[in-house]
């Protein structure tokens, strides 16, 4: 008895510890790792500079090439004056959930609430009191996936949080611009940095299965 209860506990440590393994999406050097929407090597628009992923130049998207569902994935962001973005998830090429990037005092996307940083895109908008820090300065962006619960931080604050087994998610869904996506936001994929023709920086991505 005493010798299952120890293995019990090991085996409990052994996924405890496997599950807190975090996994770097940028090497802070390179775009190993990352690719365009259609496989190739990034070779225009995005470049690596002082540490971070830079879009500088259009280069459309650029996507890891590893495939998550279920994940926490942590990034700092920084955007320019009258920029947007966004990083997207659950995506069908580049359609998917996506974590709003943008200058909420400048870009017109600011007239719709739920296209505002740290948003759901078109379905969730992120409150008004949220913690983001000026055009210019370094953001940090956390997104949680598992199931059907999902939730966007923002500077160690949840935001906005949304269950797809819910009416209000169906809702929400049926009064977006997703409404004829079949198995929107569902599968496994890529993590998706956007290129929405503007300046955008992210550094320390990293990601942990769930």
């Amino acid at each position: 008895m005493i010798f299952r209860l120890f293995s019990f506990c090991l085996l409990l440590s052994a996924v405890s510890a496997a599950g807190e393994e975090w996994i770097d999406l940028f090497d802070g050097k390179t775009l190993k790792g990352w690719t365009t929407l259609d496989g190739d090597p990034v070779t225009k628009g995005w470049v690596v500079e002082d540490g971070t992923i830079h879009r500088a130049g259009r280069g459309g998207d650029i996507v890891t090439t590893s495939r998550f569902k279920d994940f926490v994935l942590e990034f700092e962001w920084k955007i320019s004056e009258k920029g947007n973005s966004g990083v997207k998830y659950r995506v069908q090429r580049n359609i998917g959930l996506e974590y709003q990037i943008l200058d909420d005092d400048k870009h017109p996307d600011r007239k719709k609430a739920s296209r505002r940083s740290a948003s759901f895109y078109d379905l969730a908008a992120a409150p008004d009191d949220k913690p983001i820090k000026p055009v210019g300065e370094w953001n940090h962006g956390k997104i949680v996936a598992k199931g059907s619960k999902l939730e966007h931080w923002l500077n160690g604050k949840l935001v906005v949080s949304l269950d797809q087994s819910t009416d209000d998610w169906q809702q929400r869904f049926e009064a977006s611009k997703y409404k004829k996506r079949e198995d929107f936001g569902v599968p496994e994929s890529p993590i998706l940095l956007q290129d929405h023709m503007d300046p955008v920086w992210f550094r320390n991505l990293r990601i942990k299965k769930l």
